[in-house]
């Protein structure tokens, strides 16, 4: 989470620049002088915060048993660490090679991890920002293994060569001390025995060494004597092996299924031989072999049989079923199937300690895409309730949006709703995973943060004070009739089978109205209420846009764009109810007939009962128009205090009133012009039959990509090459010249040059850069709004911008952000007598004068530039260029406490501001090369100087440009490490004390350090000084591992100490020696003297 080293650009010299801000009417030059703008550079710095979810494609686990953390590592090198809910870090390695193991110096506050490109780096955990103190770079040997024994500092590396490297994990040096494998196997077999995969120390005996090695061979090796004392032989290959605690046994997990069980002193044969998953023959032969068996666990227990925990073995014949995991125990043996497949597991005990009795109590299981732990303790091993948000990837996300600043009451009513939700049959006990604290200083603000789904779900997420906990699930698709003969089963990946999938999210905070544009060309509109109600038949609206453009086939097609008037009948009347079967017409030759007046989803017939929390109000579903499917909706808000909902596509817009359920306005882009259309269209040539695709409805084609499918507003006009493209089956000439709606933005407006009062307005963006307005007449009480319907009257445009329109905004006279109107919230459900509307609110505007006529200003932000629009005149008074040879890809206008501005991220990945009205550049930093249109669909401004993107398909990354949060960053992060003392070591007993029973000591500094083993060969690893620096070194220098180093520095201090007290007291000394003689002098002086010759 570095911070990164911004340019910030100095506030009064951006009007020499060419993209500079240009006043363009004189009247706003006068204007803008009065306005007195409070936000600077120095209110802004980027930095990463926290980073969220489940971490992707994870590869290596490891666990703290004291202080109780979780680390895991992933294919990508990243490093994610887990203690308490809301205790959580990422880190992340430079080379972005695979984490292949971690081993925790356990309760060092300390952790290394070994990566695929053969190196292993120590990492400082005490601090609130992991950093590495120190790697080691394998050149001439493969890592394959690692281990470190409790209480160590002398690290087992193994290699896939077959030898045993020893490291000090204090200084990261390597020993001199080498385990070669022709001295480990000798003749024990003729060939390489392939690579280590197995080390492990003798519970009861520091200096005997397991090695496992892949062939089959088990070798126990003395340290000391530096030979083998015992060789094991199999002829399966080796997995994993797990010792016994008392030292006389241990279990090896076979590729054949099988577990072999070894004495120690009997190496001849395995003691045992089980197939915990074959099929016994009855004449006494070996059983079918099965699948590995990929790691095993053993684990006693003082007042049981022991656990013996193991991934993978099933029978061949098992083909399709899932993954699982297996647990043995005395005469049961239970199957636990997982929904994923299994990377690693680890089974927490109550002692760190190797040679007591383990006292196993849970399992952590590492998934694909989950994260499980199951109880022990428990009858039916039930698994503990995950309190981290590892679920965000449950469904692909597809859109994204963050709201900072949030009216306090919201979330508590998300949370009273969403608790309701929650599964039932965990475990009765606390998260086992709980170390660390949790950081100190907090946002004083409400989050919240709303992803919409590929399977049609939403979810709201409390992201305050840099958690994040879910609150409250939404599932759209209960809306709509299931799909037939399509198998119903969880999927983890965007694809065609997504009709329900969220494409774009309206919503109102104050309201609590929330508006949500489907990939099937629906719309829905949701009221949230405290009481379960049951819908009989759902309130149905059908639009019928269509375009009377010249659509393009081919790439071989003309890519002239023509006029979208609308046909007589377009604008449909309401339905309220259930639509019909789906009509056939036999008008054309194809065998299905062209599809007309019909929805890509069928309404459920049935009636829907709904809960507490957001309940369906209205349903908009754009239909078929002569076998043409109806295009996505590229662009949707709502207003509370409007009742009003609008949305467009490339067909044009169209506003519903979702109160009275009725159709206000269903039009082309070319009719909001009127006479003054800017572009030039052609009239609509004959259309070629279209065959339309079964299932899911795509606006332009139903061969395009799922990725294209299932895209926000911003991204739709973006394909994976970034290129200036409209959709994935137009040409490129095409895509420049077709018009989308893009934006949409209600308010109390001065859209017309003769208004002196602002009126209820909708103003329209396209993606060729219109700014147009359209004025609303909204029946001022609420029984009048029930009764009388909408005015709707064209202002025409405003403004016209290069590129595209994505963000409209208003500001008063003295440049401060105008608030969305809003209707605030109440129960819908409650009877009219005891339902009390809140009186609408609007903001105040100023009312104009004979000098200034203007009180208001339009900001509008483009892909290319963003103005600012005095209203009612429409000159444009500021003016920028943000980017001249890439795109914003996302726009807002966002609150700071120092004031107001416009945030961008741009395709070439920079992250820029500006400040409100005039338009000055505060920052601008290189902060992310755009590499996936994940990263396009998902990023989002919010207020307050934070935004987030989906970093990865599973991952939430939270940044933030304020600076005053960078700041504070360190206080409002958690603590991995705590002090806590460790554990009691196991008592020996009295007898094996004296009879030398227990375990065996050794002293592996005498054996590994330079002065016996000598020097390790410089060419075969390379030491890199870590960027940790000495303060971290410090903080890791304690403990067991640690104790010298830290003796030394605290003699050093108490020796500066004595230094500085021994001269304070030399100094006092002379002091007191020169007050004696200057007191003796003067008693000299005055001794002879009468008092009256004083």
């Amino acid at each position: 989470m570095k911070k990164f080293n911004i340019r910030k650009v100095l506030d009064g010299l951006t009007a020499a620049s060419s993209s500079s801000s240009a006043a363009s009417a004189q009247s706003g030059n006068r204007e803008n002088d009065m306005i007195q703008e409070t936000l600077q550079s120095e209110h802004f710095q980027l930095c990463k915060t926290v980073r969220h979810g489940f971490p992707y494609q994870p590869s290596s686990m490891a666990f703290d048993p004291v202080q109780k953390i979780l680390a895991i590592g992933t294919q990508s090198g990243a490093l994610r660490l887990f203690g308490r809910a809301g205790v959580e870090c990422y880190c992340q390695h430079e080379s972005g090679s695979a984490v292949i193991q971690l081993e925790f110096l356990v309760n060092e506050g300390a952790l290394v991890s070994a990566l695929a490109d053969d190196s292993i780096h120590l990492w400082n955990l005490r601090q609130k920002l992991p950093a590495i103190l120190h790697s080691l770079k394998f050149n001439r040997e493969r890592i394959t293994f690692c281990h470190l024994p409790f209480q160590s500092k002398w690290l087992y590396v193994g290699t896939e060569r077959g030898n045993i490297h020893i490291v000090n994990v204090e200084s990261f040096t390597l020993s001199g001390y080498v385990i070669m494998w022709n001295k480990a196997i000798e003749l024990s077999s003729k060939t390489h025995p392939g690579p280590v995969v197995h080390i492990s120390d003798n519970p009861m005996d520091e200096g005997k060494l397991l090695i496992g090695f892949e062939c089959g061979i088990v070798v126990l090796w003395d340290l000391k004597s530096k030979k083998a004392d015992y060789r094991y032989n199999y002829d399966e290959a080796i997995h994993s092996v797990a010792w016994h605690h008392e030292g006389k046994q241990f279990v090896c997990s076979h590729s054949d299924g099988t577990l072999t069980t070894w004495n120690v002193r009997a190496p001849a044969k395995p003691a045992q031989t089980i197939t915990p998953h074959g099929k016994q023959p009855k004449d006494g032969k070996k059983p079918e072999p099965c699948k590995p068996i990929l790691k095993v666990e053993y684990k006693t227990t003082r007042a049981g049989d022991p656990f013996m925990i193991l991934c993978g073995g099933l029978s061949y014949d098992t083909v399709g079923r899932r993954a699982c995991l297996t647990v043995m125990h005395g005469k049961s043996t239970a199957v636990l199937e997982m929904d994923y497949p299994i990377v690693d597991f680890l089974t927490l005990c109550e002692t760190p300690y190797p040679n007591d009795f383990q006292e196993p109590y849970a399992v952590v299981v590492l998934l694909e895409k989950d994260l499980v732990v199951i109880d022990l303790a428990q009858i039916g091993y039930p698994i503990f309730e995950n309190p981290y948000p590892l679920s965000i990837h449950e469904s692909p996300v597809t859109c994204c949006e963050y709201f900072a600043d949030c009216p306090a009451e919201v979330i508590p009513a998300l949370y009273s709703v969403g608790s309701r939700q929650k599964r039932q049959g965990f475990s009765k006990k606390e998260w086992p995973i709980s170390g660390g604290n949790w950081g100190q200083g907090t946002l004083s603000f409400s989050e919240i943060i709303i992803t919409g789904h590929a399977d049609g779900s939403i979810k709201f997420w409390d992201a305050s004070a840099l958690m994040l906990q879910v609150l409250y699930k939404l599932k759209t698709a209960k809306v709509f009739e299931k799909p037939h003969g399509k198998e119903e089963k969880s999927s983890t990946e965007i694809v065609d089978e997504d009709p329900f999938a969220i494409q774009i999210l309206s919503w109102c905070p104050e309201s609590r109205v929330l508006c949500v544009a489907g990939v099937s060309a629906h719309v829905i509109v949701y009221r949230f209420s405290k009481q379960e109600v049951t819908t009989e038949v759902v309130q149905l609206l059908e639009v019928r846009m269509q375009c009377e453009l010249n659509e393009v086939e081919s790439p071989e097609c003309g890519g002239e764009q023509v006029s979208a008037v609308s046909t007589p009948g377009t604008s449909s009347s309401p339905q309220t109810s259930l639509p019909q079967s789906h009509p056939s017409t036999s008008s054309n030759n194809s065998s299905d007939g062209l599809r007309d007046n019909v929805p890509c989803l069928k309404v459920r017939s049935s009636p829907l009962k709904q809960s507490p929390g957001y309940q369906v109000e209205l349903l908009i579903q754009l239909v078929w128009v002569s076998g043409e499917p109806p295009q996505q909706i590229t662009s949707l808000a709502v207003n509370s205090a409007y009742g009003l909902v609008a949305f467009g596509n490339g067909n044009g817009l169209a506003v519903v009133d979702y109160l009275q359920k009725t159709l206000l306005l269903n039009m082309s882009t070319a009719e909001l012009y009127g006479s003054t259309d800017p572009h030039h269209r052609q009239p609509r040539s004959p259309r070629k039959t279209r065959q339309p695709s079964a299932g899911l409805c795509d606006g332009n084609d139903a061969s395009a990509a799922p990725e294209e499918k299932c895209k926000s507003p911003t991204s739709d006009a973006r394909d994976n090459s970034f290129s200036r493209s409209r959709s994935s089956s137009v040409t490129s000439i095409d895509r420049e010249s077709r018009e989308v709606i893009s934006s949409f933005y209600f308010c109390d407006s001065l859209s017309k040059k003769s208004e002196t009062v602002a009126v209820p307005s909708l103003w329209v963006g396209t993606s060729l850069g219109s700014m147009l307005a359209i004025a609303l007449t909204v029946p001022s009480t609420p029984e009048q709004r029930m009764q009388q319907p909408v005015g709707v009257s064209f202002c025409g445009p405003v403004v016209r911008l290069k590129g595209g329109i994505l963000r409209m905004a208003q500001l008063d006279a003295s440049g401060t952000l105008l608030p969305h109107v809003y209707e605030s919230w109440y129960e819908p459900n409650a009877p009219e007598e005891e339902r009390e509307r809140p009186r609408r609110r609007r903001p105040t505007t100023p009312p104009s004068s004979q000098e200034n006529p203007d009180c208001q200003y339009a900001v509008v932000c483009s892909e290319k530039q963003a103005k600012v629009v005095a209203m009612p005149s429409q000159n444009c008074v500021y003016e920028h260029n943000i980017t001249e040879t890439s795109f914003v890809l996302r726009a807002d206008v966002v609150t700071m406490t120092a004031g107001v501005g416009i945030a961008c991220f741009c395709a070439n990945g920079h992250i820029m501001t500006l400040s409100l009205p005039s338009l000055r550049p505060l920052l601008d930093v290189n902060y992310l090369p755009l590499t996936d249109m994940r990263i396009a669909r998902t990023f989002c401004f919010s207020n307050q100087g934070q935004a987030l993107y989906l970093t990865s398909p599973t991952e939430i990354q939270r940044i933030t440009y304020n600076q005053e949060t960078c700041d504070n960053l360190q206080e409002m992060l958690g603590e991995l490490f705590t002090p806590v003392d460790t554990p009691e070591a196991p008592n020996r007993g009295f007898f094996k004390g004296l009879f030398g029973g227990g375990a065996q000591s050794l002293d592996r500094e005498d054996l590994f350090g330079e002065e016996t083993a000598g020097k390790a060969s410089r060419s075969l690893a390379q030491h890199i000084p870590g960027p940790g620096g000495m303060e971290g070194m410090k903080g890791a220098a304690s403990g067991v591992v640690g104790e010298l180093a830290r003796a030394r520095i605290a003699l050093d201090e108490r020796g500066q100490k004595l230094g500085e007290l021994e001269e304070r007291t030399a100094a006092m000394m002379s002091s007191a020696d020169s007050f004696s003689k200057h007191a003796h002098d003067m008693m000299l002086k005055y001794k002879d003297k009468k008092w009256y010759q004083l």
